[in-house]
């Protein structure tokens, strides 16, 4: 019988950190103790940086134990749009941000045993050739060259595949734990209050001079807008065991469509993606995929999950708000959380140290945010304050909607989740139900 639980998390042996107790300070204050935070905790120590990460629950027990784990900058058919909307120059910045990103990631994994594979990543087309040219005619204009492909381990017919070689999978939480010894973290430790020099927790306070919230979705509402400028999509994904393996890394080009790539003796397939909060078929997909296709299989694993999606598909990376001096953001990473993780850890570790980085413009979360989506966001918002119902998210007071297949009550205006207890499962929210 298939577990509900990521593949990465069944192996996780991650050390265990005691809470802060009493008060301290520090020179950075890093909240959030996911793959971006443990990052940005390990390049300040690299540079001798007095700095604190505390994870409210266990590291890496939110997003990060539910990725995919790909590292690529390969991130769709994203190229000949971000030419057109903010030109020839920063959209080679953010590809050649990645691209570092992937290149730092490979001379990280060889003193990490964590199945660290270079691979090549594939976005396919089921019937529209002619998108595939327009972005491989997008990335030649930049100075970055593609393999067209006829993506014959898919098991159904293409359009064809655009590649981009020496990208690379792994095994995130192996990763996290030879990178976390000697940093300086704390768990179970739950940041109640925010000033502007002292996180409150249950247990203390934490005196900072800067901060770095890297907590998936930012946790202070009051400045920046965030939660006008993201939302939140689930996503699914089954692990199968007798199933064909692949060389490569897969993704669709619809937004609809499904995900494939091999890790040792499984293949993952993804897919389902919908706003949180919405109603869907969850794994529901993937699974008659896996019968058509591969009917000799057996599912293993299976797990959703979640990620921040921004007005123009770019992560918001940098300064946190105008009216926050000396605090940072690493935020929205549109699906694409590992790369992008490595992103903000080089950019942030740059503004702390008050080092000019060369890609921190494309980035800047006080960017342009006239979008179309900025109207969706904000329709959503107002129709789950306004619809009728005794559970409400304590994050604004939206409507809860029930998700019968995680048994979750979600939140469709920012993506909050909790369990049947109330217990938070995913932020903005920063408390559980009824307190």
């Amino acid at each position: 019988m298939a577990k509900m639980s990521s593949v990465w998390n069944e192996d996780a042996g991650l050390p265990h950190f005691g809470r802060v107790e009493g008060d301290i300070k520090t020179d950075v204050l890093i909240i959030g103790g996911g793959m971006a935070g443990i990052l940005c905790a390990y390049f300040l120590q690299q540079k001798g940086i007095d700095y604190v990460l505390v994870e409210r629950d266990r590291i890496c027990s939110g997003v990060t134990g539910n990725t995919t784990a790909k590292i690529t900058s390969q991130h769709g058919l994203i190229y000949h749009k971000m030419l057109r909307n903010i030109g020839a120059e920063k959209t080679r910045m953010y590809l050649d941000a990645n691209q570092k990103a992937v290149h730092r990631y490979k001379k990280l994994c060889r003193e990490a045993d964590c199945d660290f594979e270079m691979k090549t990543a594939y976005v396919y087309s089921r019937n529209d050739r002619e998108k595939l040219e327009e972005e491989a005619d997008a990335l030649s204009r930049i100075g970055f060259h593609t393999q067209m492909s006829e993506a014959l381990e898919l098991p159904f017919q293409t359009a064809g595949a655009i590649g981009f070689a020496e990208q690379a999978q792994f095994h995130p939480i192996k990763f996290i734990n030879r990178i976390v010894q000697g940093l300086h973290i704390y768990e179970d430790t739950f940041v109640k209050e925010l000033t502007e020099d002292t996180a409150v927790t249950e247990k203390g306070s934490i005196v900072f001079e800067r901060l770095i919230v890297a907590t998936h979705f930012p946790m202070d509402n009051k400045h920046g807008l965030y939660s006008l400028k993201m939302y939140q999509n689930r996503s699914y994904v089954i692990a199968l065991e007798h199933a064909l393996q692949m060389d490569g890394m897969y993704i669709d080009e619809d937004s609809d469509g499904l995900s494939f790539r091999s890790y040792k003796d499984y293949l993952f397939i993804g897919g389902g993606s919908h706003r949180t909060g919405k109603k869907s078929k969850n794994w529901e997909e993937l699974r008659n995929c896996a019968r058509l296709y591969y009917p000799g299989s057996e599912e293993k694993y299976y797990w959703a999950a979640q990620d921040c999606m921004t007005l123009d598909g770019i992560p918001y990376i940098g300064a946190y708000s105008r009216n926050m001096p000396g605090c940072y953001v690493a935020a929205g990473f549109n699906k694409w959380g590992m790369t992008s993780a490595m992103v903000s850890a080089m950019i942030l570790t740059d503004m702390i140290l008050e080092k000019e980085n060369p890609y921190a413009p494309v980035f800047k979360p006080s960017r342009n945010m006239i979008k179309p989506q900025l109207f969706i966001n904000g329709c959503q918002t107002m129709a789950g304050l306004l619809t009728l119902s005794s559970k409400r998210c304590p994050h604004m007071g939206c409507v809860l909607k029930w998700n019968k297949a995680e048994h979750s009550w979600d939140c469709p205006c920012h993506g909050s989740r909790f369990d049947g207890f109330g217990k938070l499962l995913d932020n903005p929210a920063n408390g559980d139900l009824g307190k």
